[in-house]
Parts: C-alpha cells; sequence; structure tokens
C-alpha cells in the first residue's frame, strides 16, 4: 500500500496557482471560472491528505458563499475522508471534487494536468 504524506514539492506551485486563480476569479464575480480552478486544484492535489482536504475546505467555503445547499451537504463527507483516502492511496483519479460527481468516480484528467502530474510521478 502506497502512503502519501505531502504534495511533491514540483506538484506544489501548480496547486497554489490554481488556489490563487480561484480568489482572482471569485473576487471578480467569475463564479464559473472560479470553480472550474477548485476542480483543477483538487485534481493536482486529491492525492495528498492536506491539499485534498484544502481544496474540498475551499469548495465547501463556495458552496457556502453561493448558498448552494447540494454542494454543502456533498463537501462535508468529502471533506471528513477525503485526506484519509489520499493517505492511504485510495483515490478516484481524476475526479473533479464538487458534488456534482459521484465521490467514487474516476474522471478523465485534462491534457495540461495530465503532463504535470506525469512529470512529477516521474520524479518519485
Amino acid at each position: 500500500m502506497k502512503l502519501n504524506w505531502s504534495i511533491p514539492q514540483m506538484l506544489k506551485p501548480y496547486f497554489e496557482r490554481e488556489l490563487s486563480a480561484y480568489r482572482s476569479d471569485l473576487h471578480a464575480g467569475d463564479l464559473i471560472a472560479a470553480w472550474r480552478h477548485l476542480e483543477r486544484a483538487h485534481i493536482i492535489g486529491q492525492a495528498y491528505p492536506v491539499e485534498h482536504s484544502r481544496a474540498h475546505w475551499e469548495m465547501l467555503k463556495f458552496g457556502i458563499r453561493i448558498k448552494n445547499i447540494r454542494e454543502i451537504i456533498g463537501q462535508v463527507p468529502r471533506l471528513l475522508v477525503g485526506g484519509v483516502k489520499s493517505f492511504v492511496g485510495k483515490i478516484p483519479v481524476g475526479n473533479t471534487g464538487g458534488a456534482n460527481v459521484p465521490p467514487l468516480r474516476s474522471m478523465e484528467i485534462p491534457a495540461d494536468l495530465q503532463i504535470i502530474l506525469k512529470q512529477a510521478d516521474e520524479l518519485r
């Protein structure tokens, strides 16, 4: 079993960049673009407990901000178990993390993120 402790240094800037873009788009009022950046941050960080939990925390706060009950309710269990699943390496690869998708469904990873994740994996 593969235990994940922390995000590789090579991936951390990409994760942080997505969260920064999320905050910028949220501040600008572009909720669709903001959400897309949260999904991308989730994909990048989902294999690592802290980042995975952080992505779900931001998604929960987003749901609260836009008063989306489905998102709020959907994020609570993801927030509670997502980090544990990351730690033990049992994640649905590519899942975007929102309540609009089943929590255990693997999904196709966007091409640009595939390249980044592959490079990080090769360096480990």
